[in-house]
């Protein structure tokens, strides 16, 4: 808890970026990585050189997480890039480890690639019965077998899996729809290709990770027609140090489009340290112009919604027991 605040961090990677683990394409990627990190981190306080930044030690990133930052629940979301790194950046058994270690404060999401095709759906399988996984992470701009471009949303291939991931009970499935990351390219991250997989699986939670920046219009325009699809505030959160002013408008915009129902906070840890982005949602106001222009206001109900409601209701977490339960040690 924060400040009297519950936080379920939506977005968390545990990654291995390491130079032993990093070719060519993965330098590029953690340096990409790490001038995001530097360029919106509002004070030297919170900030790590490369070297620490590339491959985090367990004991600090549980410690950092939960006791610094004062988050409650932590959802884990994999990247793998193995046409980058050696063994992946961040798989799905890379964070199975972690939530091992701290089972009721993690939750831990998995990961296919819809190219793959049977392979895919074999893997969906293996994944929610070796491990339970709650939802997918998805990377539509990830290279696959040297081939240097990605994949759609609402390919055929990808839509088989959607469809297996309702047999299964799997719900949430997240979309990495925003920044490029060198050497990935923009447009593969376009927000577009997920409106159709909203219109066609009414059962399933669209939560579109980072808003579909730079088109949060775009973004916008997709969630109000459609009311399985979410806002994760992962990467748009990072503005509030030092763009206060461009937080403020994407907002005032994500309140007015979508409402306080369908926003959900996330750090990118350890792209930031959420302690901070934590606090500007707690500290956050509404500018007097946007709020009039826009229509919106930001109550204490609308952050506890955005800090934790919201992300309780699609992984149906009790928050009442998460508030009165100790948290239980961790597992060595």
């Amino acid at each position: 808890m924060r400040r009297g605040y519950l936080v379920i961090d939506n977005h968390v990677h545990f990654w291995d970026a390491s130079r032993e683990n990093a070719n060519d394409l993965g330098e590029r990627w953690i340096k990409c990585f790490h001038a995001y990190h530097t360029s919106l981190t509002p004070t030297a306080e919170y900030e790590w050189d490369l070297d620490f930044f590339r491959k985090p030690e367990p004991d600090w990133y549980r410690r950092t997480l939960f006791d610094e930052s004062g988050v409650d629940m932590a959802i884990l979301q994999p990247t793998y890039l193995y046409d980058f790194f050696k063994h992946g950046f961040n798989t799905v058994e890379q964070n199975a480890a972690m939530a091992k270690s701290a089972p009721d404060r993690f939750i831990l999401n998995g990961r296919v690639d819809p190219r793959d095709g049977s392979k895919a759906i074999e893997e969906l399988h293996r994944q929610k019965e070796e491990y339970g996984i709650k939802g997918l992470k998805l990377y539509t701009a990830e290279w696959w077998n040297g081939i240097p471009h990605g994949w759609r949303a609402d390919d055929d291939m990808a839509m088989r899996v959607y469809a297996e991931c309702v047999k299964l009970g799997i719900k949430n499935i997240h979309f990495h729809k925003g920044p490029g990351i060198d050497p990935l390219t923009l447009d593969g991250f376009d927000v577009g290709d997920v409106d159709a997989v909203a219109i066609a699986f009414p059962e399933l939670n669209i939560i579109v990770d980072h808003v579909g920046l730079p088109k949060l219009d775009k973004f916008c325009w997709i969630a109000v027609k459609q009311p399985n699809v979410y806002a994760g505030l992962s990467v748009a959160v990072a503005f509030a140090g030092k763009r206060k002013r461009f937080f403020a408008e994407i907002m005032a915009n994500l309140l007015a489009w979508l409402g306080e129902d369908r926003i959900l906070f996330g750090s990118d840890f350890n792209i930031w340290h959420p302690v901070w982005e934590i606090d500007a949602i707690i500290d956050f106001e509404m500018p007097e112009d946007l709020a009039r222009d826009y229509g919106v206001s930001v109550t204490e109900t609308t952050k506890r919604k955005i800090l934790a409601e919201n992300a309780a209701k699609l992984y149906g977490i009790d928050l009442e027991t998460l508030r009165t339960t100790p948290p239980q040690p961790l597992v060595a």
